[in-house]
């Protein structure tokens, strides 16, 4: 149903800014099926399961602009003071000297200044909500990070998103953020997955895995109903303290044994399960650094993998690449995260 008058959603409107609004305009919309269709989906359905299992009052706040960068959401201060986003800003000064205004029109301007803001929609769309009392914070981006020149910062600047705003707010807002789904692109991808997956050290920070629910030629999956489901088991288990499956599987640690490399996973809820036949989606390499497809089998909370051509592995990946074929999930059904035991350039 889409008459649920306990959800109701408050959109942020407006666009970046120079400087940090302390306002905004705008209004909360109960969920009604005349209204639903102005919700964000993805956050429609994470407070749909949410309300359904803990019931009472459900408020949404979403402020979003589609195919952003993450430098455009953190406080640009915040950004200038971080040392490890040096090069980052090395970088994004030759992209705003080289670019011509003269000759442009208005639409290259306003584009320009989209792939270049530094914390513009921090200013104008986020800086408003400060300090409403929040529950938590679910963050859905990183497409538009996804590219060789911008992958290498992400993890920094995700880390950075997350201790900035939990600093404007005044504490540790528990934070969640959408891996990216599977989709046909570059090699970026996974490595955006990657600092994702990195970040998940932070406290109180959880994520939802869409390895399995994306669409190859389709940037935009249209399965928001699940994104949703997932993002709520976090907030059940982690916020709420319910006892549900909040994660798919993640890498814990590795060891050679050898000719097979052993991978032990937390968050194996119900057991490791290799979905619709053999597990799959696993790679070895050994010293010569050459990657060759793997076998691998489940042992209780661990996975082993061997390839008869690599006598002495030393680094093992799962679903590297950004359209993987992979089918590790836990009993409750939430599918693993990708992940490498190297570190190796590409």
């Amino acid at each position: 149903t889409t008459h649920v008058p306990q959800i109701s959603m408050f959109t942020v409107p407006g666009s970046r800014a120079e400087s940090a609004q302390e306002d905004c305009r705008g209004t909360w919309v109960v969920c009604s099926p005349e209204m639903v269709g102005r919700f964000s989906a993805a956050a429609y359905f994470f407070g749909r399961e949410i309300h359904r299992v803990q019931g009472g009052a459900v408020g949404l706040i979403t402020s979003a602009v589609g195919g952003t960068l993450i430098e455009s959401w953190i406080s640009p201060e915040a950004q200038r003071a971080t040392p490890a986003l040096k090069d980052f800003f090395a970088q994004h000064g030759k992209l705003v000297a080289a670019f011509d205004r003269t000759n442009a029109t208005a639409k290259e301007i306003s584009t320009h200044e989209n792939i270049t803001s530094v914390g513009g929609l921090f200013n104008g769309k986020i800086a408003p909500l400060i300090p409403y009392a929040l529950r938590g914070v679910a963050w859905y981006q990183g497409e538009s990070n996804a590219s060789p020149e911008r992958a290498p910062f992400y993890e920094t600047q995700l880390r950075l998103l997350v201790r900035d705003w939990r600093a404007k707010w005044g504490g540790e807002l528990p934070f969640a953020w959408v891996q990216l789904p599977n989709v046909k692109r570059t090699e970026s991808w996974a490595h955006i997955r990657e600092a994702q997956l990195k970040a998940l050290d932070l406290p109180r920070t959880g994520m939802a895995i869409t390895i399995d629910i994306g669409e190859s030629r389709n940037l935009h999956p249209p399965n928001k109903q699940e994104v949703g489901r997932r993002l709520a088991q976090w907030a059940l288990g982690d916020v709420y303290g319910r006892k549900v499956a909040t994660s798919g599987p993640l890498i814990a640690r590795h060891e050679t044994r050898g000719s097979e490399i052993v991978l032990r996973f937390r968050h194996t809820d119900g057991g490791l399960v290799a979905k619709d036949g053999p597990l799959t989606g696993f790679i070895v390499a050994g010293e010569n650094r050459a990657w060759t497809p793997a076998s691998a089998r489940i042992e209780g909370d661990t996975v082993i993998v061997s390839a008869p051509n690599v006598p002495r592995p030393i680094a093992v990946r799962y679903a590297w690449e950004a359209d993987p074929i992979c089918n590790l999930t836990n009993g409750a059904g939430l599918p693993a995260s990708p992940f490498r035991t190297d570190d190796w350039k590409p």
